[in-house]
């Protein structure tokens, strides 16, 4: 086995066979962390932009900041009851795509994957650095490296998705679920402390917010509802990755759907308490915070804070204040929520490679991105997503803030369309359904989706009033690239399976095969194809030698008349030197003077063992196959001589594949021993 191999078992584990499939599927406790990361993830970074939005009035805005949270929780719940009637219908993973596609079209279809795709990569890139904001409040050494950490984390979060979903969501699942026990923790002992008269201050509780330019003095009505709109905008951000559960149906243990459902109940009811404890709690502990870029904004006793001040987030805030005392508290809750966001990403890890799966089964993506690797993971997709989140990352450095403007704009055109392809899948269901009691069962699931669309459209007009000039309109315009660019997938796609239907006219024999046969010298290689050459029983066949230098030409000529070769040499001369374009303009000037009939070029190649032998030899034959391929009318055939490193890349392909070796049956050796010793090597 060579090192590259060693190195990718040592980093992904050993290979898994197809059939082994079914033990990658994921039980209800481990589906939750694994899907659901990314929604429960966003309760520690959507109430810092309600807080942040707010704080342009004032801090007497932060009076409207339950209300805010309770409108984002309506929404939410809404949400997870409309796809749990989504999983129900379409379980085969396809998820808001599916739905549109088969309801509303093949455009809409493409339209939701287009938002979906967008959405996971900003999914990454904004968990990733929200996780490394959040680390950094607790480790100093991050700051002013927080994108380099991010990348990092990028590429570390990939690997361990390259291993394989189930391998990835056991060791995930340990960290969600201490993140969900930390924080709903810490609520309820918030609440006890505020019952009984002690909850303390959080350290901004002392600092005083100026408003933002246009937000002094009173403000209008107008100017008040879009400021709250804004806030409810930002706070929406808690709602991404409630759909990843229905990309992800099928890597549910069965029943599939009923198991989806219940971690879409499960993961309602959790991210639900946790926002609104997070969000009560810092109203009620005094926070002041205001946008990183305008923290200039902030005093103390009508002082400018001293330089460099560091402003923590808001559940680390909350964390140190609940926890006072009881520094592992804080440390745990700042250490469970950096990590959260940064495993958070993983929702769209598992996401975005199985939707560009479907996708390319239909034909709007590269073919590559349906091929599960070694470790039955969606290997290309999985890469693929890790280096465009680190493009935003680098491009954003690794702000949050920044990146959340770009955000939720792609799940909300999703949002909407998946519940109107719903409602449209229930209205036909019901004019063939005759069971009353199924009847009355899709009627209830109509109303839920109708609510769920009314909510979600509703939203989506907000988020994009409010957040279009702040940087959605990248989201927009990066949503229309992947829609053009699949739409010109799918018509490459189409247009080549056109040119490839079989006719009557494939039926037609040519009338002649003209075979050339390269010479460079007269060896064991040149022999071989030759020989090959005759097998085929050609109409003619002649060997070709490209004249660069005249003794060698002479010596080659000698060689061939001692040796009696039955096969007529013709030497095209080149005053220029080159091989190809002599060899090129031969074989088209005979395929012109029969264009009818076939060129077929044999071309004598090494098969060498080691990959340095490779740049050493047949590079003027790849160059020359790489022409002849374009030429109409040409056939290439490769006639390989095997040098005597060839066998330890094959010896090494044996060893991979647990084969048989030749002779081990005659030896009493069976299929399994080969197996055995097959492992045995690696």
């Amino acid at each position: 086995m060579s090192v590259g191999d060693v190195s990718k078992r040592i980093l992904l584990g050993r290979k898994l066979s197809s059939s082994q499939l079914g033990e990658t599927l994921l039980p209800k406790r481990i589906a939750l962390p694994v899907f659901a990361s990314d929604a429960l993830s966003s309760v520690a970074y959507a109430p810092d932009e309600v807080f942040i939005m707010l704080s342009a009035a004032g801090v007497t805005a932060y009076a409207f900041s339950w209300k805010i949270g309770l409108a984002v929780a309506l929404v939410m719940l809404t949400v997870v009851l409309s796809y749990r009637q989504n999983v129900h219908a379409y379980p085969s993973g396809g998820g808001d795509y599916e739905v549109a596609t088969v309801n509303l079209g093949r455009t809409a279809g493409v339209t939701v994957a287009s938002a979906l795709l967008v959405d996971y990569v900003l999914t990454v890139a904004v968990s990733i650095s929200s996780g490394v904001q959040n680390a950094a409040s607790a480790l100093p050494f991050i700051n002013h490296h927080e994108t380099a950490w991010a990348c990092a984390l990028v590429i570390l979060l990939a690997g361990v998705n390259l291993r394989g979903v189930r391998e990835s969501g056991t060791a995930f699942a340990i960290p969600t679920y201490a993140f969900m026990a930390g924080v709903i923790g810490m609520g309820i002992y918030g609440l006890f402390l505020g019952i009984t008269g002690n909850l303390p201050d959080v350290e901004s509780a002392d600092l005083t917010i100026a408003p933002a330019p246009g937000y002094e003095g009173d403000l209008g009505q107008i100017a008040l509802i879009f400021l709250l709109a804004r806030a409810f905008s930002s706070g929406c951000a808690a709602l991404t990755g409630v759909e990843a559960i229905s990309n992800g149906v099928p890597a549910f243990k069965k029943p599939k759907s009923k198991n989806a459902a219940t971690t879409l109940a499960l993961l309602g009811g959790i991210a639900i308490t946790m926002l609104i404890s997070i969000i009560g709690l810092a109203r009620s502990m005094g926070l002041k915070y205001v946008d990183p870029d305008d923290i200039d904004r902030l005093t103390l006793h009508g002082q400018p804070l001293p330089e460099g001040y560091d402003q923590h987030t808001v559940i680390a805030q909350i964390a140190r204040a609940v926890f006072d005392g009881f520094p592992p508290g804080f440390y745990f809750i700042v250490a469970t929520t950096g990590i959260i966001l940064v495993l958070a990403a993983n929702t769209a890890f598992n996401g975005f490679p199985v939707l560009g799966s479907i996708l390319a089964q239909d034909g709007y993506a590269p073919r590559a991105l349906a091929s599960r690797g070694d470790r039955l993971a969606y290997s290309n997709g999985i890469i693929f997503l890790a280096t465009l989140a680190m493009v935003l990352i680098i491009a954003f450095d690794a702000e949050p803030t920044r990146l959340i403007q770009l955000y939720i704009v792609g799940v909300f055109v999703s949002f909407n369309l998946s519940q109107l392809g719903m409602i449209r899948h229930w209205t036909r269901h019901l004019k063939s359904e005759t069971d009353p009691a199924e009847r009355r069962r899709m009627y209830r699931s109509r109303a839920i989706n109708t609510f769920g669309l009314a909510m979600t459209a509703v939203v989506f007009v907000i988020v994009l009033l409010t957040k279009f000039l702040a940087g959605a309109w990248i989201a927009i315009l990066a949503m229309a690239f992947f829609f053009v660019l699949m739409k010109g997938i799918r018509k490459h796609y189409d247009r080549v399976a056109e040119e490839l239907k079989a006719d009557e006219q494939d039926k037609v024999m040519p009338t002649r095969v003209h075979a050339i046969v390269l010479v460079s010298k007269l060896h064991k290689p040149t022999l071989r194809a030759l020989a090959f050459a005759k097998a085929t029983r050609p109409n003619t066949l002649e060997a070709i030698f490209v004249d660069i230098d005249d003794d060698t030409t002479k010596r080659l000529l000698d060689q061939w008349d001692e040796r009696g070769i039955d096969v007529p040499l013709k030497v095209l001369h080149s005053p220029y030197r080159e091989i190809i374009r002599p060899i090129i303009d031969y074989a088209v000037e005979v395929r012109k003077q029969h264009p009818r009939g076939v060129v077929a070029v044999y071309i004598p190649e090494y098969v060498v063992g080691r990959w340095w032998e490779q740049l050493l030899h047949n590079q003027t034959a790849l160059r020359l196959k790489g022409r002849l391929l374009f030429t109409p009318g040409i056939m290439v055939t490769s006639v390989p001589f095997q040098l005597r490193s060839s066998a330890v890349a094959l010896e090494r392909e044996r060893r991979e594949q647990g084969r048989v070796h030749a002779g081990d049956l005659r030896r009493g050796r069976t299929r399994e021993e080969g197996d055995a010793r097959g492992e045995g090597d690696e």
